[in-house]
Parts: structure tokens; sequence; C-alpha cells
């Protein structure tokens, strides 16, 4: 029930201004704003708020979460004790290379709640709506070993591998369109990471 990864996140508001001049008459700006961006502040110390201890991870892991699978075949039979996540109106799911989108009931639900947050924060701040984006969950043992080859940074003793433990980037965010389809102000991934944390 841990978020991994989330870490020296930098500040800067950096949004683009909409108003276009044309023959000295100026156009009306069709793209939808909330506000004024207010109220954006994030952790006085990044590395004090998240840590990021394996150790931590692994002991919270293995407390709330299921033993470890082998491999795919033995996760395919551990699926009446997880809850499929896929991308939704609350996050995305990125294209997972070294995991699978399960993870046991109670960290489905904080991933749930992150994202509601993460939205609600955003409306409240006066910026567009944007997602996290989730690009890490459940890990087999192979899967980890196959990770491992490829980043020598990578924990053999992953806290992924029990289902409890999911990442979010905090490097991209997946803007949510207009349904309307009107252009919608971008929001600078710099502000998005602050409000994230």
């Amino acid at each position: 029930m841990t978020i991994h990864k989330l870490r020296t996140l930098s500040l800067f508001l950096l949004l683009a201004g909409a108003t276009a001049f044309t023959s000295g008459c100026k156009k009306k700006d069709m793209s939808l704003k909330l506000n004024e961006p207010r109220n954006i502040r994030g952790v006085v110390s990044y590395k004090r708020s998240f840590p990021d201890l394996n150790d931590a991870h692994l002991k919270a892991a293995k407390t709330i979460g299921l033993p470890p699978p082998a491999d795919r075949e033995a996760a395919e039979a551990m699926k009446e004790k997880l809850t499929h996540i896929t991308g939704n109106e609350l996050y995305a799911v990125d294209s997972l290379t070294h995991s699978i989108p399960y993870l046991v009931p109670r960290a489905a639900v904080l991933l749930d709640t992150i994202g509601a947050n993460f939205l609600d924060s955003l409306t409240a701040k006066g910026l567009n709506p944007n997602r996290v984006i989730v690009t890490s969950v459940l890990r087999t043992e192979k899967d980890v070993a196959r990770l491992r080859r490829r980043n020598r940074n990578a924990s053999a003793n992953s806290a992924h591998c029990f289902g409890a433990t999911f990442d979010i980037s905090w490097k991209r965010f997946k803007k949510v369109e207009d349904k309307d389809g009107r252009p919608l102000q971008d929001v600078s991934a710099d502000t998005l990471k602050l409000v994230l944390s």
C-alpha cells in the first residue's frame, strides 16, 4: 500500500497563454480555462516526505499482500484474490512491460483515492484535469529477474511481488480532454508534480 518512486519533485508554474491578436483586434479565447491557478504548494522536503525505502515498502507489502507468484501462470491462479486495474477516469495505466495490472483490493482502493484526490486538487487550484499514470504493478519473481537483467538498480526483493505496491509516474501525466472538444490549456509537468506531492 505504498507509492514507490515519488522523489525529488520540482516546482514551476507554466501555463500557456491562449489569447491571440490579429490585426489589432482581440480574438475570443475558445479554450476552456477554469480559474486563475492558486494555492499551489508542495511539501517542504521531498526527501523527508518520500524517503522511498525498500525495507518500508517490503514490510507493508508483506503485511497486506499475497505470497509472491513465481511466474505469470501462478499469478493467474491468484486472480480471485486480486483486483484487475485498467485505465479509467481516475488514472491511466502505462504499457506494463515488467508487471501485470493486478493489486490486492486495499491497494486498488488506495490507487482510486490517489487518482480522485489528485483530480480534486487540480480543480480546487484552478488547473485543468490530468490523470496520474500507473507505471508498474504486480511483478512475478520471473518479471523481477528479467527486469534486473535490464536494470541493475532494480531490487531482487521487490515489494511489487506481493500485489500491494504500485508506481505512479512523477514525470508524465495524462491530460483529460474536454467532453465538448474545446481545447484545454496545458498544465506543465512541474506544476502537476507539485500538486501530486
